[in-house]
């Protein structure tokens, strides 16, 4: 699978796993996740993709300003209901890089390392996403406003034709490289954009 260039460009996410440690998956329990990681899980890139992505990664530099990570310490929480939207496939990229789980999740080993039910649906109360690092109970929420980057017009006007199946095979590129440059923009050159990116501290 040849995946755009663009995706070599998005900030690599480094945490720490100390389960993947503990069980020799990692030598010093550090794990490299990339954009591509997360489209291999989806199945796609799209913005909401982008945004869960972007969503995750402001939360652990806010979270974790002077240390790496800790992946499986954060809980995660979403104010929809896991079917409605797109809300199951954001839980989908912060359960890849964050390790929180809904109650399907890794139980633990040892009484440690446990995985489930640090990812929760249909809170009611949250603004975008809510993170808590569980070790220190600061918690913070993220909102991705993907209004910010606009889709090209044309990506617009070839939209109908690719969903029916009137569009050529040099429209159906069209769409494509389209669709894809608004993630690019998202990812690349709106990553720090506060317009995109609005990150709030809970007190």
């Amino acid at each position: 699978m040849a995946f755009p260039d663009f995706f070599a460009e998005v900030p690599v996410l480094k945490l720490h796993d100390g389960l993947a440690h503990l069980l020799g998956a990692s030598d010093d329990g550090v794990i490299e996740y990339h954009y591509a990681d997360a489209v291999r899980l989806a199945g796609h890139s799209c913005p909401t993709v982008a945004g869960g992505w972007l969503g995750a990664r402001a939360a652990l530099r806010h979270l974790y300003p002077d240390s790496l990570p800790e992946r499986g310490g954060i809980g995660v929480y979403l104010n929809e209901a896991e079917d409605a939207g797109v809300t199951g496939v954001i839980g989908q990229i912060l359960t890849l890089v964050t390790g929180a789980a809904a109650n399907n999740g890794f139980k633990g080993l040892g009484g440690r390392h446990a995985r489930r039910n640090l990812l929760h649906y249909a809170q009611g109360d949250v603004s975008g996403i809510r993170f808590r690092r569980n070790d220190t109970g600061d918690e913070m929420e993220i909102e991705i406003d993907t209004s910010s980057v606009p889709a090209d017009p044309m990506q617009r006007l070839l939209m109908p034709l690719v969903l029916t199946g009137q569009a050529d095979a040099a429209q159906r590129r069209e769409f494509g490289r389209l669709w894809q440059d608004r993630v690019r923009r998202m990812l690349i050159e709106h990553a720090d954009d506060p317009a995109v990116v609005k990150v709030r501290a809970l007190a």
